[in-house]
């Protein structure tokens, strides 16, 4: 087994600790340490469930017994594919504090993505609900241990069929737990993607708690905060800007929402009193909406933060007005840097830019095509590393040699400026990476399974830009003879197994991609150039109707 490593050079780990940053504590620590403050404060809701902090750290240190009484033995990798729901976070914390690393998977995921993950990560557990928004994850989970047998125990929130109950895990009994190095990798996340399938993200104990605990004093959390849940809490976002996370460090409440509706959210806003919550630019669109008739409560609400994709402007003018707090804009990444705006700063620039980094000692270089700094306010590459951004990502030397400078530097993919005042202006991807509503999608992964259809003799998928959801994803297909439907190319691609936002949104069948000569340019200059022409030919469509 591929060893789970995340290692700074010397001279930056020392810094680090030396300027207080990496305390030399454990994630399973905080909650520990904040259940021996408070057991009887409330630590999560989620449905009927509502867990004190006492609760909470009850159930984590018996699923770690019960994990390691099930086979599993501590470095084992285990994919946790769990909703927002209470046990997410019992059961994330019981892996950590049995030496475990849970793989975060998201819960739209299906076989292509978790046995990739499963495949790359060489887990040895799988843990998921019975049945959730209508999908049965048991079918699956039985899928998946055909394809990767390494996969020793399935465990299952609800109805187990031939599974393992999560609830006997708890109930199980166990050794005692090993004590976890803060040096050590906590959890694996995952990669937007850019050039196929996700990659894994290693994250230590040292370098995230400090990215949850100074997002929490950023973001002004204490021990009256009540963070809505609303994004799928496996994503980094919900998970540490400030997230569950950075709430559990401050003491606060977590309410978890199945559900990012409107109704269902201002519901739980004005019954939990909630103070923060967390969205992508589509759901603001939608509850900026809802909020002008709704006859909830929102005035409890302190703080809404969008993050995810590029807000524009004009949507961010309308926060405040609307919800009666201020807007807080995150922009950030797995691999490590975040940047916020905050809750102080002037209207101008919390409306118009993305903020700036978390910590002094995050380095930010913003450099030209051929790789040397551009002038101070010209766009650029943006490129990073710091006390929380990461060196590697887990078993992809490939990826590495491509993501990371020779002197540490992540290559984030993103297209940046810097203004005077320190914040970043986002102005778009250098790469074919399509944003979706804040989902992440690779074109090549997408063409890739288009490729395998029989009647597709090619395929290039591009980004097309959407008032609603930021980037919609388009499909130009050439056939192999008569041309297949647009509805049977959307289902093949689900027969796939591929994630639900990977489908496209658009198919177009075209006899040749004339825009450009084929096999004289790049993909990445062939999709550029459908875009383009795409783009025209709507914007000439729409004048004709109009």
């Amino acid at each position: 087994m591929i060893p789970l490593r995340q290692v700074w050079p010397e001279e930056f780990a020392e810094r680090y600790r030396r300027a207080g940053y990496w305390r030399g504590e454990t994630i399973g620590s905080v909650l520990r340490d904040r259940a021996r403050k408070h057991p009887e404060r409330l630590a999560v809701i989620g449905g009927e469930i509502r867990w004190t902090y006492g609760e909470l750290d009850r159930r984590a240190d018996r699923l770690a017994s019960g994990f390691l009484a099930s086979g599993l033995s501590p470095g084992d990798r285990v994919i946790v594919h769990l909703p927002n729901i209470p046990e997410f976070l019992s059961v994330a914390f019981g892996l950590m504090r049995a030496g475990l690393a849970p793989v975060h998977a998201l819960p739209a995921h299906r076989l292509a993505e978790i046995g990739h993950f499963a495949r790359v990560s060489e887990a040895a557990g799988y843990v998921i609900p019975d049945i959730a928004d209508g999908f049965d994850y048991r079918t699956l989970a039985r899928d998946l241990v055909r394809e990767v047998p390494a996969i020793q125990l399935v465990a299952v929130v609800g109805a187990a069929a031939e599974f393992t109950p999560l609830a006997a895990i708890e109930d199980a009994g166990g050794p005692a737990l090993p004590a976890p190095s803060p040096s050590e990798v906590a959890f694996l996340q995952i990669s937007g993607g850019t050039t196929g399938l996700s990659k894994l993200i290693p994250r230590t104990h040292d370098d995230y708690l400090y990215s949850f605990a100074a997002s929490a004093d950023i973001c002004g959390l204490d021990e009256a905060s009540v963070y809505l849940g609303v994004l799928p809490i496996a994503h980094n976002f919900p998970m540490s800007s400030p997230g569950t996370l950075g709430t559990l460090y401050a003491g606060g409440t977590i309410v978890l929402s199945r559900s990012p509706s409107p109704d269902a959210c201002f519901s739980l806003i004005a019954r939990e009193r909630v103070t923060i919550a967390a969205l992508v630019p589509p759901l603001a669109l939608l509850w900026l909406d809802a909020a002008r008739t709704t006859a909830e409560d929102l005035s409890s609400l302190k703080l809404l933060q969008v993050g995810g994709a590029k807000l524009s402007a004009e949507v961010a003018r309308r926060i405040r007005p609307t919800f009666g707090c201020p807007l807080q804009q995150v922009f950030g990444m797995a691999e490590g840097l975040v940047n916020y705006t905050r809750p102080d700063d002037p209207e101008e620039v919390i409306v118009t830019t993305q903020g700036r980094p978390i910590s002094p000692d995050d380095e930010v270089l913003i450099v030209g095509d051929d790789g040397r700094p551009v002038g101070e306010g010209e766009t650029g590459h943006l490129l990073t590393r710091g006390p929380y951004t990461i060196r590697a990502y887990h078993n992809d030397p490939e990826a590495n040699a491509r993501s990371f400078t020779v002197d540490g530097f992540y290559r984030t993919g993103d297209i940046v400026r810097r203004r005077p005042d320190g914040n970043l202006v986002v102005e778009g991807r250098a790469n074919d990476q399509i944003n979706r509503g804040g989902e992440k999608i690779s074109a090549d992964e997408v063409e890739t399974h288009l490729l395998a259809h029989p009647a597709i003799f090619d395929a290039a998928v591009v980004s097309v830009p959407d008032a609603y959801l930021g980037e919609r994803s388009c499909a130009f297909i050439i056939p192999r003879g008569t041309a297949p439907k647009p509805s049977e190319i959307k289902a093949w691609i689900r027969a796939r197994g591929l994630a639900a936002y990977k489908v496209p949104d658009r198919v177009l069948i075209v006899d040749s991609f004339h825009a450009t000569a084929v096999g004289k340019v790049s993909r990445k200059d062939l999709r550029e150039s459908l875009r383009r022409q795409l783009i025209a030919e709507d914007a000439a469509a729409e004048g004709k109707g109009t």
